[in-house]
């Protein structure tokens, strides 16, 4: 059924928003000039927090990948939304190659092996990571884990090392 003609379109909600409500993330230069705001992961390897929501066990960043060669095999036990703004690369259990402007949907239960193609010089993409990666072997040996908790830890880590403060990570937490 279509909405009912609203002779007030232009105008902005007038009630409060409920009490309890968080409020909104901004983040005006989600790929940004300042180096500082990239924080580590491994040699040539940097995240870009946006959102780290520790109530609902997810967060949302940029990857960002200055080497060519083997990212990480991990697995999935819930969902990962891609979109690959620079770059490209592919996982070695897959024949698909994520390019830009590729949207890529990780089922639950995915393991892969993540892989940047030699003549790429950097690989951007937009991930969104629900619950937990955990990184195995080819065999499915658990070899370590990354969750929303251990990405909040090295934003901390990171921001107080490079001058911004440890709470500059609070504004990207839900």
């Amino acid at each position: 059924m279509p909405a009912a003609p609203d002779d007030h379109a232009r105008m902005p909600f007038q009630l409060p928003f409920p009490k309890d409500a968080l409020s909104e993330i901004v983040v005006p230069d989600a790929v940004p000039q300042d180096d500082r705001l990239w924080v580590p992961q491994a040699e040539n390897v940097w995240f870009r927090p946006l959102c780290l929501n520790r109530s609902q066990g997810y967060w949302m960043n940029l990857l960002k990948v200055r080497k060519a060669g083997v990212l990480s095999r991990h697995r999935h036990p819930q969902s990962v939304h891609g979109l690959v703004l620079k770059g490209r690369w592919h996982y070695l259990e897959h024949d698909w190659v994520a390019t830009e402007g590729s949207y890529v949907f990780e089922p639950p239960g995915e393991t892969h092996t993540l892989v940047v193609p030699e003549d790429v010089e950097e690989m951007i993409t937009f991930f969104q990571v629900n619950g937990i990666m955990y990184y195995v072997d080819p065999w499915g040996k658990n070899l370590g884990f990354e969750d929303v908790f251990t990405k909040i830890d090295m934003c901390r880590a990171h921001f107080e090392k490079v001058g911004l403060g440890a709470d500059f990570v609070d504004q990207f937490i839900r």
